[in-house]
C-alpha cells in the first residue's frame, strides 16, 4: 500500500508527463520511418499493389545481390564466431596478462567503421601496396588485389565482427556464477574440462546470439562491400540500393524500399531469435559472485599471449599501419622510405581542401549535436520508463531498438520516404538539409544512448527520491538534485558511444547528403573512389585517432558507469563490485541456460 500511494503521488506531481517524450520517440524514429518504408513498398502510390515489391525482388541483379549479400554475411560468421569466442575464453578465464589493453584493442577495430577497416585491408595486399613495397614483397605489377571480391569481402567482415562475438561472449562469461567453476573444481575437473564440459554448455544460447548478430551485421554492412564489392561489381543488398539511388534519383524509391524491406525483414528475424536465444532459461543465484578467470596458464602462457598478440595485429595493427605507410606518401603505390615520407597528405585533408575541411566540421556538429540531444533526453525518458511504466516499458524498449536493430542503409531510406515532401502544417522539407542526417542520426542511435542509463537507472535508490517527494520537492526538482547527479556519468558515456559511432559512420549519411553537408564518411569513400587513395588513408588515420581518443575518454568514465556499459572493459572491478554487493542482493545470472541444482551450490 505505502508503495502504491508514493507511485501515485508521483503521478500526480507530473510524473505522467514524462511518458509523452517517451511515446513521441517511439512515433516519431521508429513507428514513422518503418511503416513509411512498408506503405512504399507494399503500396505504391497509395495502392496496395505487392506485385510491384516481388517484381523488383525477383529481378536478376537483385537475386545476385541477396545471393552475395548472404553468403558473404554466412561465410565471415563462420570466420567471426570461433575468433571472437576464443578471444573470450582467452581474456576472461585465463591469467593472461594486460587483459584490459588486449581488449580495448580488439574491440577498437570493430568500432572503427567498416570503409575505414575496408580501406585498410584494401593497402596492405595488392600490387600497390606501401608496406609490400618497402619489405619487396611486392606481387607482380598488374595482378588483382586479393581483397578486391567476394573472399576479400567474407576475410574483412569475418576480421571485423570478431570483436563483436567477443563482446557477446564475454557478456556471457560475466553471468556465469563462480560456484560452477568452484563445483567443477571440486570433482577434480581440470581448466580445459571446465571449459569444454561446464561453460561451453552454458554459452550455447549466446554462441547461438552472437552468430546470429554476426550474420545481422554481414548483411547490413555497407562499407566493405562497397569498397571491396562495388569496383568488381560483386554486388550485396545494400551497394545495390545505393548504387540504383544515385543513379535513378528519387524516382526509383518503390523497388529499393521493397530492397530495403527485404534486408529489414531478414535483420529484424535474426534479431529476434537472438534475444530470444540468450533470454531463455533464466536462473536466479543468491549472493553468488560471478565468474573469474581461473586459468593458470603457466608455460603455456607465452604461447597463448602470442596468439592474442597475433590476432590484434592481424584485426588492427598492421590494417593500421598500411593506412599510415599510405598517408605518408606522395603518392599511392610508392614504397615508404626516409626519402619519400611526407605529411603532404595530412596537410591536404585538414587544412586546404574545403571539403575535406567542411566534412570534418559537418561530422563533428552533426554527430556530435545528436550525441548530446540523446544525452539530455535519456535522463527523462529513462525515468519514465523505469519509475512510471514498470514491467510494461519493455515493449517500448523493443519498439525503441527498431531503428537501431534496421541496417543503416534502410533506414537511410526510411527517412528519405518520410521526409520526401514538405512536412504537414509547417510546409517546411527536411529532405537535403543536415536535418534529415541528424534526425536519422537520433533515431538509430538513442538505444546506444539509453542502454547505460537504463541501466543507472534501475540501481537508483527510491528511497532518496521518496524522501524529497515527502519534504515537498516536485518532479523538475527530484530529477535535477536526486536522479540527474546518479545519471550524469551514464548519459556522457551513452553521449560519447553515440558520438563514436556517429562520427565517421557511412551507411546512413551515404544516401542522405547533399552538396554542404557531406560527412567525413562519404569523403572518404568519394576520395577513395576517384583514386585519391593517398589522401583517403589521412582521413582515415584521422579518423582512427578521433575514436581512439573517444573511446580513451569512455574509460576514464568507467568506475562511475554501471557494469556492462563499455564492450571493451574486462570488469575485473565489475568482479569486485558484484561481489561487494551481493552481501545484500540476489545476483541475476542470465542468459545462461538452465542449471541443474547440486549441493556445492548451496555451500
Amino acid at each position: 500500500m505505502r508503495h502504491r500511494t508514493h507511485a501515485k503521488s508521483f503521478l500526480e506531481r507530473g510524473g505522467l508527463g514524462l511518458l509523452a517524450p517517451v511515446a513521441l520517440a517511439v512515433v516519431a524514429f521508429d513507428l514513422l520511418p518503418a511503416g513509411r518504408l512498408l506503405l512504399t513498398a507494399l503500396a505504391p502510390g497509395g495502392v496496395f499493389d505487392p506485385d510491384k515489391a516481388f517484381s523488383a525482388l525477383a529481378s536478376r541483379s537483385a537475386v545476385r545481390a541477396t545471393w552475395a549479400t548472404l553468403e558473404t554475411a554466412f561465410f565471415s560468421t563462420l570466420l567471426a564466431l570461433p575468433l571472437g569466442t576464443l578471444m573470450a575464453l582467452v581474456l576472461g578465464v585465463t591469467d593472461i596478462r594486460r587483459r584490459q589493453v588486449a581488449s580495448f584493442l580488439f574491440v577498437l577495430s570493430l568500432m572503427i567503421s567498416p570503409q575505414v577497416i575496408a580501406l585498410a585491408f584494401l593497402h596492405l595486399a595488392g600490387p600497390a601496396s606501401p608496406i609490400l613495397n618497402t619489405l619487396g614483397l611486392t606481387p607482380e605489377a598488374g595482378s588483382a588485389n586479393p581483397m578486391m571480391g567476394r573472399l576479400g569481402i567474407i576475410i574483412v567482415l569475418g576480421l571485423h565482427h570478431a570483436p563483436l562475438v567477443y563482446v557477446i561472449i564475454s557478456a556471457g562469461l560475466k553471468r556465469i556464477p563462480l560456484a560452477v567453476v568452484e563445483a567443477a573444481r571440486m570433482d577434480g575437473s581440470p581448466p580445459l574440462k571446465i571449459v569444454t564440459d561446464h561453460l561451453l554448455p552454458l554459452l550455447r544460447p549466446h554462441l547461438m546470439s552472437a552468430g546470429l548478430l554476426a550474420f545481422v551485421a554481414g548483411i547490413g554492412n555497407f562499407g566493405i562491400p562497397a569498397l571491396l564489392g562495388a569496383p568488381v561489381n560483386y554486388l550485396t543488398l545494400p551497394v545495390l540500393i545505393y548504387r540504383r539511388l544515385s543513379s535513378f534519383g528519387t524516382g526509383i524509391l518503390g523497388d529499393v524500399a521493397a530492397l530495403g524491406l527485404l534486408v529489414a525483414v531478414i535483420a529484424i528475424v535474426c534479431v529476434a531469435a537472438s534475444q530470444l536465444l540468450t533470454r531463455r532459461g533464466e536462473v536466479l543465484l543468491d549472493e553468488d559472485a560471478p565468474l573469474q578467470p581461473f586459468w593458470n596458464l603457466g608455460r603455456a602462457g607465452a604461447v597463448v599471449e602470442a596468439f592474442v598478440i597475433a590476432v590484434i595485429a592481424v584485426t588492427l595493427v598492421l590494417p593500421m599501419l598500411s593506412l599510415f605507410a599510405a598517408a605518408l606518401v606522395p603518392s599511392y603505390g610508392m614504397p615508404l622510405t626516409l626519402s619519400t615520407i611526407t605529411l603532404d597528405n595530412f596537410v591536404e585533408v585538414l587544412a586546404r581542401q574545403d571539403v575535406t575541411i567542411r566534412a570534418f566540421l559537418n561530422s563533428l556538429l552533426y554527430a556530435g549535436g545528436a550525441a548530446c540531444l540523446l544525452a539530455a533526453i535519456a535522463v527523462p525518458m529513462a525515468y519514465g520508463l523505469v519509475r512510471l511504466m514498470g514491467r510494461a516499458r519493455i515493449p517500448f524498449i523493443a519498439l525503441l531498438e527498431i531503428s537501431y536493430v534496421l541496417p543503416g542503409i534502410v533506414l537511410a531510406i526510411a527517412c528519405i520516404l518520410l521526409f520526401l515532401k514538405p512536412l504537414p502544417l509547417v510546409g517546411v522539407s527536411l529532405y537535403a538539409t543536415p536535418w534529415i542526417i541528424v534526425f536519422a542520426y537520433l533515431a538509430r542511435f538513442l538505444p546506444v544512448v539509453l542502454k547505460p542509463v537504463l541501466a543507472g537507472m534501475t540501481q537508483v535508490d527510491m528511497a532518496q527520491e521518496e524522501a524529497a517527494a515527502l519534504d515537498g520537492a516536485r518532479l523538475t526538482r527530484r530529477l535535477v538534485d536526486v536522479i540527474l547527479p546518479s545519471l550524469l556519468p551514464a548519459a556522457v558515456a551513452g553521449g560519447l558511444m553515440a558520438f563514436l559511432l556517429a562520427f565517421s559512420e557511412l551507411t546512413v549519411s551515404a544516401l542522405l547528403w547533399s552538396a554542404g553537408t557531406e560527412t567525413i564518411g562519404v569523403v572518404l569513400y568519394n576520395l577513395e573512389e576517384a583514386g585519391l587513395a593517398s589522401q583517403a588513408s589521412a582521413v582515415a588515420i584521422v579518423i582512427v585517432a578521433v575514436v581512439t581518443l573517444a573511446m580513451l575518454g569512455l574509460n576514464v568514465l568507467r568506475r562511475h558507469l554501471p557494469a556492462g556499459t563499455l564492450p571493451w572493459h574486462c570488469e575485473a572491478e565489475g568482479a569486485a563490485f558484484a561481489n561487494r554487493e551481493g552481501n545484500r542482493t540476489a545476483i541475476r545470472a542470465e542468459p545462461i541456460g538452465r542449471i541443474e541444482p547440486r549441493p556445492a551450490l548451496s555451500t
